[in-house]
């Protein structure tokens, strides 16, 4: 049978729970095209937080996952995230999972798979009890994940010095940045919520607006138009890269640009920056290198967390590129949760009234206050007398 979104947590363990499967080892890929009630197979070691939000956005009923949600290598965030939204979390299912055609109807009971009465896989059902104790498991070991974080840190360092300390590698563009202040948009945690925060920000400095990737759709979304697209364009949409922004392809150090080709079949003309780094880095070191007066960033990453939550040792390029920019990089993630208003419409119109009784009253305190008020009520009683007039001849 298939179960309303908004289920309790006894219709989640009931057994028969079923719906189309939608099936894709790319969980950035799949959450476009998920629908409420979908069940999602993907092959995700270590669900980190943005795809857990990106899949929680989309409310699948279940999501099936062909690895291991949690490793053990660290504590990520993501498997808490779809479980404490209700959604079925069934994992280390095996690669054959991905095998499963797109739309079939797949019944899940407890850790296992149905195709109507076929088994298909079985797994680990997540819940609260077992995603704590593979947590606190995975605390235990960070230590050494921290140490592999600082090997790769000095690694990129040594492989990318000259673009760091003087900017070499850094290709021309036609968007003009020198003076100007940058915002760089992320799709990362509380992107959206930031973006909106900002909106005065934006209105009265006018920044360049650049968008790494899917940010530029967010930029969009929120009602403005990205100036500059970056990255290696796996998730940004068709109508951002159309929208006339400049394009500036993220390409691996040997040249190669997995988004180069997407770009160019759209007749557009991209800009190709080869680096090592993530394309957040690239736009960063560019906007820097370009004269930024101010670079503010929504959705970067900034915790170390953070960066082993990306689950790639290039997040180590991220380190390091915020200390090079550092000086004129302003975060502003989180900055949604940092002020929020706590008074209401109610409250705001009773303090209006408020205000209009006291200056009333102030007014007519004093002797001009009280010739106003005469003036006033003689206006309106001759007003009231005409339209008496006026029916009464009627």
């Amino acid at each position: 049978m298939r179960i309303s979104l908004r289920r309790s947590t006894s219709d989640v363990t009931e057994p028969g729970t079923s719906g189309p499967a939608r099936v894709d080892a790319r969980t950035k890929a799949l959450t476009k095209r998920l629908k409420p009630g979908d069940v999602a197979v993907i092959d995700h070691l270590d669900i980190d937080r943005v795809a857990a939000d990106a899949l929680v956005t989309a409310k699948p009923l279940a999501v099936l996952n062909a690895a291991k949600s949690i490793s053990g290598r660290y504590p990520n965030l993501g498997p808490e995230i779809l479980v404490d939204a209700g959604i079925i979390l069934i994992d280390d299912l095996g690669s054959g999972i991905m095998s499963i055609s797109d739309g079939r109807e797949l019944r899940l009971e407890d850790g296992k798979v149905f195709a109507g009465e076929d088994l298909l896989a079985e797994g680990v059902r997540q819940t609260s009890e077992t995603i704590a104790v593979s947590l606190e498991e995975a605390r235990a070991g960070l230590s050494e994940e921290i140490e592999r974080f600082a090997e790769n840190t000095m690694d990129y360092m040594r492989r990318e010095r000259e673009l760091l300390l003087d900017g070499v590698g850094v290709p021309d563009i036609r968007t003009v940045i020198e003076g100007r202040q940058v915002l760089i948009v992320v799709r990362g945690y509380h992107y959206r919520e930031d973006l909106a925060t900002l909106r005065p920000y934006i209105k009265e400095y006018r920044p360049i607006l650049i968008g790494v990737d899917g940010g530029a759709d967010a930029i969009i979304d929120a009602g403005w138009k990205p100036d500059m697209i970056v990255g290696d364009m796996d998730s940004v949409s068709d109508r951002a890269l159309a929208c006339g922004a400049e394009i500036v392809v993220h390409a691996y150090r040997d040249g190669k640009a997995p988004g180069l080709e997407r770009v160019q079949a759209l007749g557009v003309e991209p800009v190709v920056f080869p680096a090592t780094g993530t394309s957040e880095d690239i736009a960063m070191l560019m906007a820097d290198d370009k004269g930024a007066e101010l670079i503010v960033a929504v959705g970067t990453h900034a915790t170390l967390v953070e960066f082993l939550d990306k689950g790639r040792s290039g997040m180590a390029s991220t380190f390091l590129t915020r200390l090079r920019v550092g000086g004129k990089l302003v975060d502003a993630k989180g900055v949604s949760r940092l002020y929020q208003h706590r008074i209401s419409n109610l409250q705001l119109t009773l303090l209006s009234l408020a205000g209009l009784f006291a200056v009333i009253m102030a007014m007519w305190s004093t002797a001009a206050g009280q010739t106003v008020f005469g003036i006033i009520g003689a206006r309106f009683d001759d007003f009231t007398s005409w339209i008496g007039a006026l029916f009464g001849g009627a």
